[in-house]
């Protein structure tokens, strides 16, 4: 058994990075499949549910802006953490000296619906129910409650949220083919975590999610 939500998001700036374009980053034209449950899990997560993305309404004109940040170029690798919990040096990043700036092309002004729907695992207690888990959904977003601040891609891009209150939800009037898409990771086999994608398309402000061919 299913429970469908409706979550409206909306910030000022959004990076949601094609995996092609990693050094020079651009941003998909839509908020992905998996940068939406991400938003949602960031309000409630629970091991006893799984969060499905069904579609996503797009409010606002896609609207791209080009801005140039300060990066750090290197990342401290977890085989030389693992090293430093068995005795061995800790490893260091001094990131005044790896600093670099680079371009990246952001959405601007983003406003989304996201309707999804949970189901429940087998990690759910057995006093755990549907009627449960969408009351705690629906008391934490009219108190604007979250684990962690949801962002658009970067943490830097914060998103405001609340429950969506109306019935029809007023999509831009914009068809057009997005092409493929990054739609989540298969955490599976945790050796081999494997992307997944799907052909998206934009149909009259609506991006269909479920239901779609998933591409590996």
């Amino acid at each position: 058994m299913s429970y469908g939500i409706k979550v409206e998001v909306w910030g000022d700036y959004a990076l949601f990075s094609r995996p092609e374009l990693k050094v020079e980053r651009a941003s998909y034209d839509v908020i992905t499949p998996s940068a939406a449950r991400g938003l949602v899990e960031a309000i409630y997560w629970h091991p006893g549910l799984r969060i499905l993305i069904d579609r996503i309404y797009v409010l606002n004109p896609i609207c791209f802006t080009n801005i140039r940040r300060n990066e750090v170029k290197s990342k401290v690798q977890a085989s030389a953490v693992k090293r430093m919990m068995t005795g061995g040096p800790v490893p260091m990043l001094c990131t005044s000296a790896d600093i670099q700036q680079r371009a990246a092309m952001l959405l601007r002004d983003v406003h989304y619906v996201i309707e999804a729907h949970f189901e429940l695992t087998d990690k759910a207690a057995p006093t755990d129910n549907p009627g449960k888990f969408k009351d705690i959904f629906r008391r934490r977003l009219e108190r604007g409650q979250c684990y962690h601040t949801p962002y658009f891609g970067c943490r830097e891009f914060p998103a405001h949220f609340r429950a969506w209150q109306g019935e029809i939800v007023p999509a831009v009037p914009e068809t057009r083919d997005l092409g493929l898409m990054l739609y989540d990771l298969d955490y599976s086999n945790p050796c081999d975590i494997e992307p997944m994608f799907f052909h998206a398309r934009l149909q009259d402000g609506i991006m269909q999610v479920a239901g779609e061919e998933i591409l590996r």
